[in-house]
């Protein structure tokens, strides 16, 4: 049986950092909590949870979740993560079968040790060490930058949102690779300044 895609009730931040303390791999909250961990207080609600890891990390994420189910999720779509599911998607949900629900959200990016590379265009590149943060409570996210790249895509309400919130903290550096990444991923978009 396939679980229900809109059974969510996701975990917070806080859980996932517990559970995932003392893992090597470069992890972090990614999308909508990120926003909230970088300015430090909530900002709107989150109907889900996004973590960001190295595809080639994924395996000791998902080692600390036994009572998990992973699924590979695209195009509306979940299905077991056999090699071949996660080879055709870059997401894979965790589903708690005793709950019924699913927790978070793996987004698997592609790495090339310990640089991230966007999977919208590899040239984008920027080392783990600069795009993951750490918040008042030690819990890693990625940087504002990133998330905003990934969100200008779509350009929904709560990414409008999150521009809205984000926007006016961005350093001049930050806001530079935001620019730049957007002239290469989306030229001419609307949150270029």
């Amino acid at each position: 049986m396939t679980p229900d895609i809109e059974a969510w009730q996701a975990w917070e931040p806080p859980v996932a950092a517990e559970r995932l303390a003392g893992v090597a791999a470069p992890w972090c909250v990614a999308a909508g909590w990120a926003v909230d961990l970088h300015v430090g207080r909530p900002t709107r609600e989150h109907h889900d949870l996004e973590i960001a890891v190295p595809s080639a990390s994924f395996a000791e994420i998902a080692g600390r979740f036994p009572e998990l189910a992973f699924y590979a999720a695209g195009n509306g779509q979940v299905t077991p993560a056999t090699p071949a599911a996660l080879a055709e998607v870059h997401q894979t949900w965790a589903f708690d079968t005793a709950a019924e629900v699913w927790r978070f959200d793996v987004f698997r990016e592609p790495h090339d040790g310990d640089r991230w590379i966007s999977r919208r265009n590899k040239t984008l590149t920027q080392p783990y060490a600069e795009i993951v943060r750490r918040s008042g409570e030690g819990i890693p996210y990625l940087a504002p930058e990133v998330v905003l790249l990934f969100k200008a895509k779509h350009r929904r309400a709560k990414d409008e949102a999150d521009y809205a919130v984000l926007s006016p903290l961005l350093t001049t550096t930050e806001r530079a690779w935001l620019n730049g990444a957007l002239e290469v991923v989306h030229p001419g978009h609307a949150w270029i300044v």
